[in-house]
């Protein structure tokens, strides 16, 4: 069964942030994820999910000056104190949310510097993090990105997250499987989800070129849900696409689902 959280930092962006909600329950949204909640008050954000009876699918770990154009710090070793105090901030804000995954970004790769140094610490935080989550019962995920939309971004086709998965061996390290993200750095989708599917723990969709809904671009999407319903993937799609006109006349795709 196809379960759809809507992205509330991309989606229902015609209202105020914390509107989002309710406007995301009104148009059958039954979970929410959205980039990072540390903007807001983390008790005005829980009454936001109690009040319209939706569940917080995922929201990411703190990722450096993400307005400044910043994609995670987990890959540089002089800052993996402020990644520390970033997964405990994580944990406070996933508790109350009552949020049981949280996404590490990896961050882009300084030009010139050693892809095996960046990826040595990638797997130490990521220890860290994993460790410090599952005392919490909290899954870590990470999410391999193309390198069009961010150019240098250190963790980009699934091959690559899986063996750092391998490497970091903690078993509530998952993947986060971005079919749009991946349909342009690797494609064969459905063969891949299907066979790495007892390690994908959340997958989030938009359609290419464009990153707008399903059905405005290249991937048919009908096939892909009718699949993961085969296969038996059981978690959250996250909509983390642009709407192509508004959020709510966009969503006709989605009517069969909601």
């Amino acid at each position: 069964m196809v379960k759809l959280a809507a992205n509330l930092t991309m989606m229902f962006n015609e209202v105020d942030f914390l509107d989002r909600f309710e406007a995301a329950a009104q148009a059958g949204f039954k979970g929410v994820e959205y980039l990072f909640p540390y903007d807001f008050d983390k008790a005005a954000l829980a009454e936001g999910l109690e009040r319209h009876g939706l569940t917080q699918a995922l929201h990411n770990l703190p990722a450096g000056d993400f307005a400044g154009g910043e994609r995670g710090i987990a890959i540089f070793a002089d800052r993996q104190g402020e990644f520390q105090e970033g997964v405990g901030r994580a944990i406070d804000y996933a508790k109350t949310l009552g949020c049981t995954q949280l996404n590490c970004l990896a961050g882009i790769a300084p030009e010139g510097a050693d892809p095996e140094g960046l990826r040595r610490t990638f797997v130490d935080n990521l220890r860290f993090a994993a460790g410090a989550l599952d005392a919490e019962g909290i899954a870590l995920l990470i999410e391999p990105i193309n390198t069009r939309d961010i150019p240098g971004f250190f963790l980009s086709t699934t091959a690559q997250a899986l063996g750092i998965m391998d490497d970091v061996g903690a078993a509530n390290l998952r993947l986060q499987y971005d079919v749009y993200h991946m349909q342009i750095m690797e494609g064969d989708l459905a063969p891949t989800v299907e066979a790495h599917l007892d390690r994908i723990a959340h997958i989030q969709i938009a359609d290419t070129p464009g990153r707008h809904e399903p059905g405005t671009g290249e991937i048919n999407y009908p096939f892909v849900f009718s699949h993961l319903d085969k296969i038996g993937y059981a978690g959250w799609i996250g909509c983390e696409y642009v709407p192509a006109t508004t959020t709510t006349d966009g969503l006709g795709w989605a009517a069969s689902y909601l």
